[in-house]
């Protein structure tokens, strides 16, 4: 087989050929919907994370994870416990102090 044919297609061409004319090219998902919230479970529990673009942001927020601040306009994870009433617990976090957060050590409460 020559290397031509055994290259993958990219999921982004949008080149129009053959019967493919009259569909729209597929677009292939990466990663969780902007702005929708999902169902994380965690060694700590269950948590609801929403994931903003930097759009959404309209303020500055604390992360609890590093105690630094996310800056209005910069894209960052909400999250909550999954309990009845738990909205009122929502944080503000980078998303890699969100993804570390079970690696800060002891003495360090869940915020």
């Amino acid at each position: 087989m020559s290397p031509r044919r055994a290259r993958r297609k990219d999921p982004f061409d949008r080149g129009r050929r053959g019967d493919s004319a009259s569909r729209p090219p597929p677009v292939p998902i990466t990663g969780f919907p902007a702005g929708m919230d999902r169902v994380e479970e965690w060694p700590d529990g269950e948590w609801k994370v929403r994931a903003l673009r930097g759009g959404a942001a309209d303020r500055a927020y604390r992360c609890p994870g590093c105690d630094q601040e996310v800056r209005a306009g910069m894209p960052h994870i909400v999250s909550w416990p999954n309990w009845p009433g738990g909205e009122e617990e929502r944080r503000h976090w980078h998303t890699p102090c969100w993804r570390k957060r079970l690696d800060r050590g002891h003495g360090r409460n869940r915020y």
